[in-house]
């Protein structure tokens, strides 16, 4: 397990002030982003990069870092029902070191688990609501789990 994860698998709450968080869900084919405020505890799903072959399209992420200045980035750390690590797990390991060493931004982990589910049952809510009317795609999900994740990661820093 990565220094940065206490034994829940969450980044301990840090001292300083975060303000603007970009949030990542990685996957093998798609990366969700989001982008919240800490403050305001909120977040709203962003875009989806494409991940080819475990790379990441570095210059959509460039831009997104570009376009909304964050202070921090937040990544899903992928495990297991029972808290296991999972096979892309090592490949999320490698995505966060690249993001360090790419924007030498605080980089948060936080535990992703059944965020894909919470997401999906989040758009099937908007669906029934009539908030959403075109048909989901995939990334839908991702990005809706991205700020998901966010906002969880929001609420453990209380």
């Amino acid at each position: 397990m990565p220094e940065e994860l206490s034994t829940t698998g969450q980044t301990p709450p840090a001292s300083t002030t975060v303000g603007t968080c970009l949030c990542f869900d990685y996957g093998s084919k798609r990366i969700g982003t989001a982008i919240g405020e800490a403050q305001l505890q909120s977040s709203r799903p962003l875009d989806v990069v494409t991940n080819t072959n475990g790379t990441p399209d570095w210059s959509a992420i460039d831009s997104l870092v570009e376009q909304w200045r964050p202070t921090d980035l937040v990544v899903g750390w992928p495990l297991s029902e029972d808290g296991e690590e999972q096979a892309i797990t090592h490949h999320v390991r490698g995505f966060i070191k690249r993001l360090k060493r790419r924007f030498g931004l605080p980089v948060h982990l936080c535990d992703e688990r059944f965020s894909s589910m919470a997401a999906q049952e989040v758009i099937r809510q908007q669906r029934r609501s009539g908030q959403r009317r075109r048909k989901t795609r995939h990334g839908d999900v991702d990005k809706v789990a991205a700020a998901l994740i966010l906002e969880s990661w929001f609420s453990l820093r209380e």
